[in-house]
């Protein structure tokens, strides 16, 4: 995603936004014995790169490793670190804002990613950017929009045959898209072809993209934290929350939206049983629209009890000290859990 960026930038070097360049900082471990083959390894991984790079890792002394480290916090996720012309660290990782906005990021610094939020609001293009040109082309028409996910392939079919059934019985146009986890294995790729297959929805073609999908979530959840932002005091930050949320559990889930900004959200257990009993409020549709009408059925069907878990490899120094469920206002419950791989 980064090469592609620099690539547009270098494209067209006359544009304000294309005046950076990028220098890969290799940091390996000291103890790594260093080899021919770890040279070649390096070697290889350094001519895919198209910007700058330090000649070899052990270019770096102890004390610039060091200070990587525990001045910028580095371990081992990727950082991007932003210096002004003058050399002052102007945003102490970027990563998460060029993920959200791309090139509109630049210069890249706190302050223009601070700017960003303040012009931003939960829409269908923050939610989604660019993963599919097919979404722009969905919008300028007019047409409802679905993105749904999750890994449970009879309930994706029930689920799409019941809001497909739904959508002719209104008379309104959609077109439903597949996103489905945010770590797409091999029963999310089955489940693309089998979607394809029975065309139920379109679908992401590249498994990258779905990743792209919640790797954009998850680094608004990071940018918005590090502004002091939270469930309690900021309503994009509960929509995240929320997706996130859905992304976690062990069932689908469902945003519907009507344009740009007019959206609806739902966990498999609710939307589905909507959809289900649709003869109960599609008269409502006529009088409000279609997502309003769905939403105000939801909010007037929504259970008590639940458990919303939100599952999150946090970046070390930023793990909050109290969560806000996004559906209920309650306070989570915190529990530690140990992963023994990170794929």
């Amino acid at each position: 995603m980064l090469e592609q960026m620099f690539i547009e930038a270098r494209s067209q070097p006359e544009r304000p936004h294309s005046q950076y360049e990028v220098v890969w900082l290799p940091v390996l471990d000291r103890s790594t014995t260093w080899n021919e083959t770890k040279r070649k390894q390096f070697e290889a991984l350094q001519q895919q790169m198209p910007w700058y790079s330090v000649y070899e890792p052990f270019q770096l002394g102890p004390a610039v490793i060091r200070y990587i480290k525990e001045v910028w916090h580095f371990n081992k996720k990727a950082l991007i670190v932003v210096l002004d012309p003058q050399g002052r660290v102007v945003n102490p990782n970027a990563i998460h804002m060029m993920w959200i906005w791309g090139s509109l990021a630049f210069p890249f610094s706190s302050t223009r990613e601070e700017s960003l939020w303040k012009e931003e609001s939960w829409r269908l293009e923050l939610l989604a950017d660019a993963i599919d040109p097919l979404l722009y082309t969905w919008v300028s028409e007019g047409k409802y929009i679905c993105l749904y996910g999750g890994d449970d392939m009879e309930w994706v079919r029930k689920f799409t045959l019941a809001l497909r059934g739904v959508a002719q019985a209104a008379k309104i146009q959609l077109e439903m898209l597949y996103v489905g986890k945010s770590n797409p294995r091999v029963k999310v790729r089955k489940n693309n072809t089998t979607i394809v297959v029975e065309k139920l929805s379109h679908v992401l073609q590249d498994t990258t993209l779905i990743w792209f999908f919640w790797a954009r979530l998850e680094s608004m959840w990071y940018s918005k934290e590090k502004h002091g932002k939270s469930v309690e005091n900021d309503t994009i930050m509960q929509e995240i929350m929320a997706m996130l949320s859905f992304d976690r559990s062990d069932q689908g889930w469902a945003v519907i939206s009507k344009g740009s900004a007019e959206l609806v959200r739902a966990k498999g257990d609710t939307i589905l049983p909507a959809l289900i009993g649709f003869d109960s409020w599609k008269e409502k549709v006529g009088e409000i629209g279609f997502v309003p009408a769905l939403n105000q059925h939801l909010s007037a069907n929504r259970t008590p009890h639940h458990c919303t878990p939100l599952i999150q490899s946090w970046t070390p120094g930023i793990i909050p000290k109290r969560m806000i469920c996004a559906e209920c206002g309650l306070p989570m419950e915190k529990i530690l859990v140990y992963s023994c791989c990170t794929d």
